[in-house]
């Protein structure tokens, strides 16, 4: 956590955070993957302000954060006293993914408990919960004593926030919206999704850091992708989920991949657009040159070739690329394999969405 973000983590703002969510208001705070937008999950009011604020359609539901306990440093927690107002059964297979993963970035999808409101599971039987890593999350949701949903604070369909000052940029005109600082996000992009809702088989239904590798490495439990489980368990059963749309985390400068040395095939199939274009190249790549396309004012963006690392900048240089007035932004496609999953997840619904008329296909 970066020293701005600590200095502001003081025993009155946090109350004052707890107070804002009690009487119904919205908190922004950092979570380890992007920041969140809060409002008190037990208030159908607060909740429907959250879709108001985002821009959110109300049928799409909202993930619960939830406090560890208050000794989760201990061998063997006790969460099913944190979970039992929330879902109506915890099998053994989510008692072992929460004892290996929780607080972090995973999020797994329950059956819902009948107390649990409409508003945020968008009318559906089940319910998404994860405990967040972040320590000013964990103090404020331990403070609050209750469940926080928390989408990314930013307008819908446009790229997470991944600092305190991306979210004040996002909501410039609410000029009362309470932001913690926890400086920057360290995990970057949005919690792994794992539906445990059906009862038989654990399905992957969103990809993230954390996963099914590590998952089965750590656990024994084997995650399913949806696509596997065609003949078993038809799609529509399965649970709407944050972060499914096709266009979604999506810059208003149009952006695109490239295959490995295509840059210039990329560039022929936008022969209207020749003028400013970042390139972001492997930092373990050559330079581009320029060759071939003298029209075109290319400027490289390096950026790493570590997943982990790639991932917790990817929404950061999104954000200021798109600041920067480029028409057009290429990006390298990424490499095979599972720990690559979550940043080609959000780049593809990024480039979906991407361009000046990206609001017309959220909708989609």
């Amino acid at each position: 956590m970066s020293g701005d973000g600590s200095v502001l983590h003081t025993t009155a703002v946090i109350k004052e955070a707890v107070q804002t969510l009690r009487d119904g208001g919205l908190v922004a705070f950092p979570t380890e993957t992007v920041y969140g937008l809060g409002a008190d999950a037990k208030n159908p009011e607060a909740i429907k302000q959250i879709f108001t604020v985002k821009g959110r359609p109300s049928n799409h539901p909202l993930i619960v954060h939830l406090a560890a306990p208050d000794k989760f440093d201990e061998a063997q927690v006790d969460w099913v006293p944190v979970l039992a107002p929330w879902v109506r059964d915890l099998s053994e297979d989510a008692l072992k993914l929460i004892q290996a993963f929780w607080p972090g970035p995973l999020t797994l999808v329950f059956k819902k408990d009948k107390s649990v409101l409409n508003e945020l599971t968008g009318g559906q039987d089940t319910v998404a919960i994860r405990a967040p890593a972040h320590p000013i999350a964990q103090e404020l949701l331990r403070r609050f004593k209750g469940g926080v949903v928390a989408p990314s604070a930013n307008r819908f369909g446009k790229v997470s926030p991944t600092s305190a000052a991306d979210v004040r940029s996002e909501f410039e005109d609410i000029l009362d919206l309470m932001i913690l600082d926890g400086g920057d996000c360290e995990v970057g992009i949005e919690s792994t999704i794992i539906d445990l809702s059906s009862g038989d088989h654990p399905i992957l239904l969103r990809p993230g850091l954390i996963t099914p590798g590590e998952i089965f490495s750590k656990t024994g439990i084997k995650v399913y992708l949806p696509s596997e489980l065609g003949s078993i368990k038809q799609n529509s059963d399965t649970p709407r989920v944050s972060g499914s749309l096709r266009a979604h985390y999506a810059p208003t400068t149009s952006l695109r991949m490239y295959a490995p040395g295509r840059v210039l095939d990329a560039l022929s199939e936008f022969p209207d657009i020749k003028s400013r274009v970042a390139v972001a190249v492997w930092d373990s790549d050559s330079s581009l040159g320029e060759d071939g396309h003298p029209s075109v004012h290319f400027e490289e963006v390096i950026v790493p070739s570590d997943s982990a690392t790639f991932a917790s900048r990817l929404y950061r240089s999104l954000r200021d690329l798109d600041q920067q007035g480029w028409d057009l932004i290429l990006y390298p496609e990424p490499p095979a394999g599972e720990e690559w999953d979550g940043v080609r997840d959000r780049l593809q619904r990024a480039c979906f969405g991407s361009g000046p008329s990206s609001s017309s296909h959220d909708k989609s």
